[in-house]
């Protein structure tokens, strides 16, 4: 008469209904007034009121086994008590849910009224992690629900390898799961749970992914090369996957199959290179370790550079190895593999490297240098007059004597004259000159000549106009 919404009558009155124990009468009571979710998959455990009813009913029902009452028990109930404990999974949800008025009764309610995490939240509390999986198939519900109602209470709980053997019992290719391990993965790494990522990868046998996450166990927060010298372990770890994945790649090409559709794919060449990396790594992390052990370690930087990262941080890599030994000569060979594997730009490495002896006042070093390249045998002829005259920006830095020796090893005449005129050094530049072919020499000399009088050295520009 008044006009008002009788749902809340009809809820009480079906909770009155449950509480007298008249199940059939409450179902008919909670028919009026609750409704089906509009999307089954909404990540929610649907209506307050749902809610409410099941929550009465889980509380109402007496525990399978009451531990207070086990003292009085006979010998047959004790037998008895025993082997239910013992009873599978399956069993035990057999025994508890279908043999249980009360626990039919929730599920009649999570079926009609209650949304799929509901559902399978109902069984994950129960023990029935079986029938959760099943049910989340059948319904083809989204990841997120297999993430919030099954994935995170397994591994909260511990149960992640019952989780894993349900999963491959029920498909043991796994292909049905694919959609849902991916998310689990993806999941995982957003919260930074590395070592369970890296547990599931190799359940999943994604070979790839696990070996991804082994270069971040062996590089995530290493300060030192001491430190990844400890950490070595990862790296034989990252090549017993891909050689893993190899093997696999070789035995399924050989017949047709659409299988590890979920799996990371890479091509057997790729494998090879990125085994190829871990080897060099390897010999990389074991010659710096021994650097840094013997104290002729020099650099100190924010960040460790590894073979892992972009080509920036691999021509880190290789300037580090050569400014690390004993002298550049102990650690060219591991450099120069490095700068030819990745196919790096060697000039713009060794120019670097030769920026760090000159602050580091190592000018005999700069000329091993030199020598090293150009008995690489791949270096461009003007390579090694490069290196000095990149240099040559620190000169006011770099004694006379050591400078001109530096000049001296330079091997074309006009990258002498460019690198005294460099170093205001115009005397050493006109001498050179002078030497050229004539019509070469003239223009060389009035060149000097002009920088000679814009500079104020009368003495050089008289010399070159004698000459000229």
């Amino acid at each position: 008469k008044s006009g008002l919404d009788p749902g809340g009558a009809w809820h009480a009155w079906g909770m009155a209904c449950l509480k007298a124990g008249n199940l059939s009468s409450a179902r008919e009571k909670f028919n009026r007034c609750l409704k089906p979710p509009v999307d089954l998959n909404q990540l929610n455990h649907g209506s307050r009121l749902v809610q409410d009813v099941i929550q009465y009913l889980e509380s109402t029902v007496k525990p399978i086994l009451v531990a207070d009452d086990d003292y009085f028990a006979t010998l047959r109930e004790l037998e008895a008590t025993l082997r239910t404990r013992s009873l599978s999974l399956e069993m035990m949800c057999e025994g508890k849910i279908q043999h249980n008025s009360y626990y039919q009764e929730c599920l009649f309610y999570l079926h009609s009224y209650g949304t799929n995490l509901a559902i399978i939240s109902f069984y994950m509390r129960h023990d029935c992690m079986r029938e959760a999986l099943l049910h989340l198939l059948n319904k083809e519900s989204p990841s997120e629900v297999f993430i919030e109602g099954i994935f995170i209470p397994s591994y909260e709980s511990g149960k992640l390898h019952m989780l894993e053997n349900l999963l491959e019992t029920i498909d043991p290719g796994l292909e049905s799961w694919g959609v849902y391990l991916i998310a689990a993965c993806k999941y995982l790494q957003r919260k930074n749970y590395y070592h369970i990522l890296y547990e599931l990868q190799q359940f999943m046998k994604d070979h790839v992914r696990a070996a991804m996450t082994c270069i971040r166990f062996f590089t995530h927060g290493a300060k030192s090369y001491t430190e990844l010298g400890g950490k070595q372990s990862w790296l034989l770890k990252i090549k017993d996957h891909l050689k893993v994945y190899l093997q696999e790649v070789s035995r399924s090409s050989g017949r047709k199959k659409i299988a590890f559709t979920f799996r990371k794919k890479m091509s057997a060449t790729d494998v090879s290179r990125h085994i190829n990396t871990v080897d060099l790594q390897m010999e990389v992390t074991k010659f710096l370790h021994r650097c840094e052990s013997s104290g002729t370690s020099q650099m100190t930087g924010s960040s460790l550079p590894t073979l892992f990262g972009n080509n920036n941080m691999k021509m880190d890599v290789a300037c580090k190895v050569m400014l690390e030994g004993k002298n550049i000569e102990e650690g060219f060979g591991i450099a120069f593999r490095v700068l030819q594997d990745f196919q790096l730009e060697a000039t713009e490495v060794y120019s670097k490297v030769a920026k760090q002896l000159v602050k580091q006042q190592k000018y005999t070093e700069i000329r091993q240098l030199l020598k090293c390249v150009n008995e690489s045998g791949v270096a461009a002829k003007n390579d090694g007059d490069n290196i000095i005259l990149n240099c040559l920006n620190e000169f006011k830095n770099i004694p006379a004597e050591d400078l001109d020796n530096l000049i001296q090893d330079m091997d074309s005449d006009e990258n002498k004259i460019q690198a005294y005129v460099m170093c205001n050094k115009l005397r050493s530049a006109y001498l050179v000159s002078v030497r050229q072919e004539k019509t070469r020499a003239v223009q060389l000399v009035q060149h000097v000549r002009q920088l000679a009088e814009n500079s104020g050295d009368d003495v050089v520009k008289a010399i070159c106009a004698q000459w000229l």
